[in-house]
């Protein structure tokens, strides 16, 4: 992607990581923090630095995401880790979509399997499944998208730490609240059940357009959705919006377990979450 008068550039700052009741003498981890170039976006720079330090290995997974791997073999009490990237982004434009007819036929069905089954995050069972029928009756693929994205939202309310990463579609769904992975999952789930090909997109928010230029602002690590209507077309049913600019993408899977942040096992006492503090600065 080459910049243009309405793409932006975001230096991006991610820090998260473990720290353990004692120390942990080894462990083995998976990095999934290092932005995406192609499409919408230009990463310009990325860097992973882990502490305590150690070797990286960098492959790309089945999914087409960076994977930064290393393993710790020395006693440790603390594991952080702090992924740094400046990225140039622009919103994508809005295509016509495919029929329901060409999306459904077997040539998109069969190349986009792995996107239309349930997983145990997705699986989700509505007491009244005609409901789905009903609002996507007469809507193309894009209307039909905005419309159970809003028959989401109107169900389940957003409630920061209301659930946490382990939480399925049905939980959030009958607990009626959720985060943006709760909400992504369920709506990734119906849309499957409608035949659309969906998956799940994980990455960075940049809050507000009002911010200036160069101010740093703590920014969100963010879920949201990607649905194929011809091309994959990213939609953000937490905020009721497309993917913008401001949408900064790192991962892509069936659901959440593909593209955990940072994962691993480890051979020493219990851990606890060191917690995710992101850091977004505007730069044009």
């Amino acid at each position: 992607m080459s910049p243009s008068s309405s793409s932006w550039g975001l230096a991006i700052a991610h820090h998260t990581g473990f720290t353990y009741d004692g120390y942990a003498t080894s462990s083995y981890n998976e990095a999934r923090m290092t932005p995406l170039s192609g499409g919408t976006q230009d990463v310009r720079s990325t860097q992973i630095i882990v502490s305590p330090s150690v070797a990286v290995y960098r492959y790309v997974d089945y999914f087409g995401t960076v994977v930064n791997a290393f393993d710790v073999q020395q006693p440790h009490e603390r594991l952080q880790v702090t992924a740094t990237s400046s990225v140039d982004s622009s919103a994508a434009p809005l295509d016509a979509p495919l029929s329901w007819e060409e999306v459904r036929d077997p040539t998109v069905t069969d190349r986009f399997s792995e996107y239309l089954f349930a997983t145990s995050r997705t699986r989700l069972a509505l007491d009244e499944p005609e409901e789905l029928q009903r609002l996507t009756n007469g809507l193309d693929l894009h209307e039909s998208v905005e419309a159970i994205s809003a028959y989401v939202r109107e169900r389940v309310r957003y409630v920061p730490g209301a659930t946490t990463v382990q939480a399925t579609a049905e939980e959030s769904w009958a607990r009626g609240e959720g985060v943006c992975q709760d909400i992504a999952h369920i709506t990734i789930g119906l849309l499957r059940q409608v035949g659309v090909p969906a998956r799940y997109v994980s990455g960075y928010l940049y809050p507000s357009a009002a911010h200036a230029v160069g101010e740093s602002v703590a920014g969100q690590s963010h879920a949201w959705l990607e649905y194929f209507a011809g091309e994959w077309t990213g939609s953000d049913p937490t905020n009721g919006t497309r993917e913008t600019e401001r949408h900064i993408i790192v991962a892509r899977g069936r659901d959440y377990d593909d593209v955990a942040p940072l994962k691993g096992i480890y051979e020493g006492p219990a851990a606890t979450g060191l917690g995710v503090v992101v850091e977004m600065t505007r730069t044009r």
